[in-house]
């Protein structure tokens, strides 16, 4: 009877270790509901700093629990906790503290027209040849590239939500193995850049190459002058807004593109739900 008891506890201490993932970190977020998508289970929240793992931000959320984001409205002041784990980060125990109007950014200008740069990029045009430098400190060019086909993302080394940033290097990463496995793909070049040259200088850079796997020969992490990488940037869709009194405080949304080995652009994709075998499909349609 006593060993049968102690095998039931030892079960259940195990199945409490499987539910509760050793990796997972909790911190407690409070911020402004930008927006709410229930069928994504998805909500947007304007937060202050997290201590200990994020500045002050804007950034979409995913909540397991669609019905916490029931009654939740744009404007609603919240308290949520913020879990991490390893490959995610999600909301839960959200509490709506009160309400007040979203601020309205300054007003845009009218869109820029195509001579002035700013237009973004459309399938069959040619991408910019951007400056830059490499991670080994090198000035180069998008054009130093032509001939090769590219897949092409943008990061910050410092981006702390795993389905961000290090989202895009995991897909960057199985890709890359992909391609040397695949003798169809033996052109095919990963171009990641930095729009965070403060943090990411080349050293920086070449570390976090070595971090994720890259294979330097085929993989290449670029960054440069702010404002050159910006206007870059901006071309395939990427928003970056930095805090005037740190701008290492960093929001942004994702975009990862397709461009041909004569350098025009083929495919953009948007957001974080591309899979590397939806982007080895299009690199094989060019290469």
């Amino acid at each position: 009877m006593r060993s049968r008891l102690l095998f039931v506890l030892f079960a259940l201490a195990a199945l409490a270790s499987c539910a509760k993932p050793s990796n997972e970190r909790r911190y407690q977020l409070d911020g402004q509901v930008m927006s709410v998508e229930p069928a994504r289970k998805l909500v947007t929240v304007n937060h202050g700093e997290i201590k200990g793992f994020m500045p002050a931000m804007t950034m979409p959320y995913d909540v397991q629990d669609p019905k916490l984001l029931a009654g939740l409205a744009p404007g609603d002041l919240i308290t949520a906790t913020l879990v991490v784990y390893s490959n995610g980060a999600y909301l839960t125990d959200i509490k709506k503290t009160g309400s007040k109007p979203i601020e309205k950014p300054p007003a845009e200008a009218a869109s820029p027209s195509a001579s002035s740069g700013f237009e973004l990029l459309k399938p069959g045009d040619e991408v910019p040849n951007a400056p830059f430098l490499d991670q080994n400190g090198r000035k180069r060019h998008l054009a130093d590239f032509k001939g090769a086909p590219l897949a092409i993302t943008f990061i910050y080394t410092k981006c702390p939500l795993p389905t961000f940033c290090p989202m895009m290097d995991r897909h960057f990463a199985s890709i890359q193995k992909s391609l040397k496995e695949d003798p169809s793909l033996k052109r095919v070049h990963l171009v990641t850049v930095s729009f965070d040259p403060l943090t990411d200088t080349p050293p920086v850079l070449r570390e976090h190459a070595k971090s994720v796997g890259a294979d330097l020969a085929r993989w290449t992490f670029l960054t440069g002058d702010r404002d050159e990488i910006d206007r870059f940037a901006s071309r395939f869709g990427v928003f970056v807004t930095r805090a005037l009194n740190d701008p290492r405080d960093i929001t942004h949304n994702l975009r990862t593109a397709i461009v041909d080995a004569d350098g025009r652009l083929v495919k953009v994709y948007t957001g974080n739900e591309w899979t590397p075998d939806q982007v080895l499909a299009d690199l094989k349609s060019v290469a």
